[in-house]
């Protein structure tokens, strides 16, 4: 049986202080799954920068591969970075080396190389001024194409970046090998889905996309 949910449920709350601030308390109810990657650009002193991303998708139209970033906090690294370069690589990795791209979280300090600081190899780009990460099994190097905030005043931009260069792992385009999918391939962020009659909440974690058809 379907219900509505025209307003926050009254079992929904916060693990901590303006969690619905910083996420829409509807992301908790949808718990919609999208790509884990990392985007990484040189920070204006120069050092590395990666930021894990999800609320992300691509599209393809008029021989044009675009990314589109979700939701991008203005006054993070990325942002700044992005406005200042105008390329980043956007770095997929495997479930292998998950810990080590979530350690870029907390290894984000100004003055971080934050890449090799997390246990990561970074390496130069063949198109853009950006790092690419080695361990991933597809980079891609995009430009900044434009940002727009989410809504008048908003904290937090969207912004759209269109594909230069794309470098990919020969095992992981080959499905035979490793493959794009299942537990080698892309990895899901399932965002802390909760219940809405009870509040009962279960911890973010991700996923594989199993081929079924």
């Amino acid at each position: 049986m379907k219900k509505e949910f025209g307003s926050i449920p009254i079992n929904f709350k916060e693990e901590w202080p303006d969690e619905f601030l910083h996420f829409a308390w509807q992301d908790f109810l949808t718990a919609i799954p999208s790509t884990i990657f990392l985007v990484t650009t040189y920070k204006e002193n120069g050092k590395e920068n990666a930021s894990l991303q999800s609320w992300s998708t691509f599209v393809g139209a008029q021989g044009e591969y675009i990314c589109i970033l979700g939701s991008v906090p203005k006054y993070g690294h990325l942002y700044k970075s992005l406005l200042y370069r105008k390329e980043c690589v956007l770095n997929f990795p495997s479930s292998d080396i998950y810990e080590k791209c979530a350690l870029t979280i907390t290894n984000n300090g100004y003055d971080d190389d934050e890449i090799t600081k997390s246990g990561l190899t970074s390496e130069k780009a063949k198109t853009v001024n950006a790092p690419r990460i080695k361990e991933c099994f597809l980079n891609i190097e995009c430009e900044l194409l434009w940002e727009k905030e989410h809504f008048e005043g908003s904290d937090n931009v969207v912004i759209a970046l269109k594909t230069k260069n794309i470098l990919m792992d020969s095992d992981f385009y080959d499905e035979s090998k490793k493959g794009r999918y299942g537990k080698t391939g892309y990895i899901y962020n399932i965002h802390s889905p909760r219940n809405p009659e009870t509040g009962e909440k279960f911890e973010t974690c991700f996923g594989a996309l199993e081929k079924y058809k």
